[in-house]
């Protein structure tokens, strides 16, 4: 696929879903991940399994690629996080990558960059030459609330409730445990992405009067069999049952479903969509990999 111009003043914004999936394997979808395209950047949200090559098959520029925006540690959204460093700085990055998430993202990074892979990229800075030494990669924890800016956008840090009400994780681990949804203002339009979550005031904040919002939607209620998948639905990422009544009330003009469940029966999106259509009358998109929606 063709590269398309980085910064062209003509380009509307839009986002491309790069990975439509969650943490199982699913051999037609990625873990999560999201390119922003504002006119003047782009912005990488999240970098679950599989979104280097997502990003490649969007003809993404790579080596302008310097903003990359974390929703929480789970490995769907992180794993190819030093791939993106990396590859970004094949592809010829100058520019220091720029990391920002909730509270651990730095130190995270560091791990991924001075312990795990410290020896590849020490190899390849020092031993492959022609790439120019390694470029930079610099991460920062952001906390609720804060805004991000970046050329021709901003965003804010909206927490969101993710597992939080299970009732099996340590208060402990729970102070650690914040995880992000993101409101982005682009040129008086305005994009929401949910993070993984179910329905909480933090939610409810960053899809008010969204023109796009693409949320976390795990399953149709038909396919909540049994009480361990009622309970994630409740407490760990939101359902049919709920997508479409948040969007509503929101005011949220198109609403794209992501994070899929492996299934079986592709029929099962179907009634997926027709329960969400139920409460929500606005514009709805089933999200696949690929996909690119404009704002």
């Amino acid at each position: 696929m063709t590269k398309r111009p980085v910064g062209a003043a003509a380009a509307a914004p839009s986002v491309v879903l790069l990975g439509t999936g969650g943490p199982r394997i699913d051999p037609s979808r990625r873990c999560a991940a999201l390119l922003l395209r504002t006119g003047q950047e782009e912005v990488l949200i999240d970098a679950g399994r599989g979104c280097v090559a997502g990003l490649a098959e969007a003809g993404a520029d790579l080596g302008r690629l310097s903003r990359l925006l974390v929703t929480h540690h789970h490995f769907d959204h992180i794993g190819d996080l030093y791939d993106v460093a990396l590859t970004t700085w094949f592809e010829g990055r100058k520019e220091a990558l720029r990391i920002e998430g909730p509270p651990d993202t730095r130190r995270i990074t560091e791990a991924l960059l001075t312990q795990v892979y410290d020896k590849d990229h020490t190899w390849r800075g020092l031993g492959e030459p022609a790439f120019g030494g390694w470029a930079p990669v610099e991460a920062r924890d952001v906390a609720p609330g804060e805004w991000i800016e970046g050329a021709g956008w901003r965003a804010v840090a909206r927490e969101v409730s993710h597992g939080n009400g299970l009732g099996t994780l340590p208060e402990a681990f729970l102070w650690r445990w914040i995880c992000y949804g993101y409101r982005f203002e682009i040129g008086g339009r305005v994009f929401a992405f949910s993070g993984d979550t179910v329905d909480c005031p933090g939610l409810r904040a960053l899809a008010q009067g969204a023109d796009v919002l693409v949320q976390c939607c795990w399953a149709a209620s038909a396919e909540l069999t049994s009480e361990h998948l009622r309970r994630l639905a409740r407490h760990t990422l939101a359902c049919g049952d709920t997508v479409g009544k948040i969007a509503a009330e929101c005011g949220v003009k198109t609403l794209v479903l992501t994070h899929h469940r492996p299934r079986r029966d592709p029929a099962m999106l179907d009634v997926l969509a027709e329960e969400v259509a139920r409460d929500f009358s606005g514009r709805l998109l089933i999200g696949v990999d690929g996909m690119e929606v404009a704002i």
